[in-house]
């Protein structure tokens, strides 16, 4: 099947709809804005670089008419995640895609006093679902979260939350994605007006996977770029959440092993009731000290 045959089959008109989406410039995020631009949705870009994000919307308007607004927001502080979230409540989306994400980068301890690959992938996502709920269910809306087969690296840690202590990427990454997957869960799990589908891309071609040393990466991108999917195809499963909703422990993502092939809905069976009773818990702390609760 072509993937203009997929979207035909998959997709309707988001004419009228509002979508905002983090991570809008990346490597899944670019093709996933011109899909839903093709779709007639309105998109809000929240983007950390303001002239990247420029560029981008221009684009988006010259190829396809869209009508695109910026909301400028640095996911690593939480100053920056609270001032964008205000405007994106006054902004009324009807659908909220986190799409932005952090693997191996530079680690620092946030304004919140958490590691930065937790607050990007974790605590600024679950910070700002809570917060847009009400404004979310006033549109029957949705939110769309990426998750990643890394979350299955590792089981949480009650003595170190945000794995500051660990040395791979893989599993900072991992821990975060976990929080993030089933913390949505338990916090979808009586909501009745907003919908939730937790999706994932499986392995392909972007920022995230050029984390290796220079030397490495230049011998293995160009076999990652034949083995993988392209971004293009892999947005899909993004895609298609905006179309399917997930209920608790499923996801949607590539149905070949979890990394090739077109959509598709699967349980997970990676997280024990208990951890996930635990992880909403600490969610649940978090964004109270975000917040200035505790």
């Amino acid at each position: 099947m072509s993937i203009e045959k997929w979207l035909k089959k998959n997709t309707s008109s988001l004419s009228g709809k509002t979508v905002a989406i983090t991570g809008s410039t990346g490597g899944l995020g670019a093709p996933l804005c011109a899909y839903l631009s093709r779709l007639g949705a309105s998109l809000i870009l929240v983007d950390r670089n303001k002239s990247r994000s420029e560029a981008h919307a221009s684009e988006l308007r010259e190829k396809y008419g869209a009508t695109v607004s910026l909301i400028q927001c640095d996911l690593q502080s939480g100053a920056s995640v609270i001032k964008a979230t205000e405007e994106l409540i006054k902004a009324e989306p009807d659908i909220l895609i986190h799409n932005a994400g952090a693997y191996s980068i530079p680690r620092e301890t946030c304004d919140t006093g958490y590691g930065n690959v937790f607050q990007i992938n974790f605590l600024s996502p679950y910070y700002i679902t809570k917060k847009l709920l009400p404004t979310l269910r006033k549109k029957n809306g949705r939110v769309i979260a990426v998750g990643s087969i890394a979350h299955n690296y590792s089981k949480t840690d009650p003595n170190d939350i945000d794995f500051v202590t660990r040395k791979a990427s893989s599993k900072l990454y991992g821990n975060a994605k976990r929080f993030l997957m089933f913390s949505l869960y338990t916090l979808f799990e009586n909501e009745e007006d907003v919908t939730l589908s937790v999706v994932h891309p499986g392995i392909t071609f972007t920022n995230i996977t050029a984390h290796y040393p220079k030397v490495i990466f230049a011998i293995i991108k160009h076999p990652m770029k034949i083995i993988f999917m392209k971004p293009k195809k892999a947005s899909l499963c993004l895609l298609r959440g905006l179309f399917d909703s997930t209920a608790k422990s499923e996801w949607i993502g590539p149905r070949l092993f979890n990394v090739w092939g077109y959509p598709s809905k699967k349980l997970l069976k990676t997280c024990k009731n208990d951890e996930s009773l635990f992880i909403s818990d600490q969610a649940e702390k978090a964004y109270r000290k975000m917040c200035g609760d505790i």
